[in-house]
């Protein structure tokens, strides 16, 4: 069972470094204070953001501000074997070997400046792992008071439960969203409602702001209607839409916009129509539901 509770919405910071908004490290302690200040408390990284900077950049922030280290929950990934500077990598992979597992959480450690991870994820899947030898990994990396939750990252079904069958897992985070809502369809929420894994949900806005397609031109036409209704912009109930699902997904807000911050709860306490959550999965698809 899950020994960690995670804020219902989480700041991801995979665009706070040199990725995209180079935030300094300054600047990312006060995006932390406007987080927790809003009751979002939970931080989602993995080792490779920022080429492998953001971590160590996030754990100077913390650091400096001498947040309680209770107050806050600090979740990273390791797998994902990029080519970066100071790196002996030729081409990108995936390693789940035991050493490498248990390495990466340290080396995590080390960066965020803290003596533990709330929830430790597999990053994406690789053909090659081994599910003896993560668990192995994993039950030392608890023992030893590393990491509190292990958990999966873009896991299948039948990849998640490859896993499941060694070693607790208690988070998945897939994409889902209203633009892509696989998850909801093909099984894998399904899934972990049934194994007490909660699942986190990255691009929970989908791609209704990003690409210009029919599929975002009827949702926006929806949108518009729902705003004057609801009184709440379009990103809140987007947001909205994800949580109102009964697997209790979290989703990952990636913004550093003060006022989307203070605005990002208002979806936790909006609770969607029926119909208009049936509505947005509607003119998503293209069609009513069968």
């Amino acid at each position: 069972m899950r020994k960690t509770t995670l804020s219902p919405i989480i700041a991801g910071t995979m665009n706070w470094g040199v990725w995209d908004k180079n935030l300094s490290p300054k600047e990312m302690e006060n995006m932390i204070h406007v987080c927790l200040e809003n009751k979002i408390t939970t931080f989602d990284h993995a080792d490779i953001y920022g080429s492998y900077t953001t971590e160590a950049d996030f754990g100077k922030a913390f650091a400096s501000s001498k947040i309680a280290r209770e107050k806050m929950q600090l979740i990273s990934k390791c797998g994902i074997q990029m080519l970066a500077e100071n790196k002996s990598t030729k081409i990108k992979h995936y390693d789940y070997s035991k050493n490498h597992i248990i390495s990466s959480v340290e080396q995590s450690l080390k960066n965020l400046q803290t003596d533990y991870l709330d929830v430790f994820l597999l990053h994406r899947p690789s053909p090659l792992m081994v599910a003896d030898e993560i668990a192995e990994a994993v039950e030392k990396l608890k023992a030893d008071g590393k990491i509190i939750d292990f958990g999966l990252s873009n896991f299948t079904t039948s990849q998640t439960e490859l896993i499941h069958q060694k070693t607790e897992i208690s988070y998945n985070q897939v994409q889902f969203s209203a633009t892509n809502f696989e998850p909801m369809v093909d099984g894998s929420l399904d899934y972990m409602q049934m194994n007490n894994i909660r699942p986190m949900s990255w691009n929970p806005l989908g791609c209704v702001f990003r690409k210009d397609i029919p599929q975002t031109h009827r949702l926006k036409k929806l949108l518009a209607t729902l705003v004057s209704k609801y009184h709440l912009g379009s990103d809140t109930l987007l947001l909205s839409w994800v949580l109102r699902h009964p697997a209790q997904v979290i989703p990952i807000a990636g913004t550093v916009n003060v006022a989307r911050i203070q605005s990002l709860m208002k979806a936790v306490e909006l609770e969607l129509e029926k119909e208009d959550w049936f509505a947005i999965w509607a003119e998503s698809m293209g069609e009513e539901v069968a």
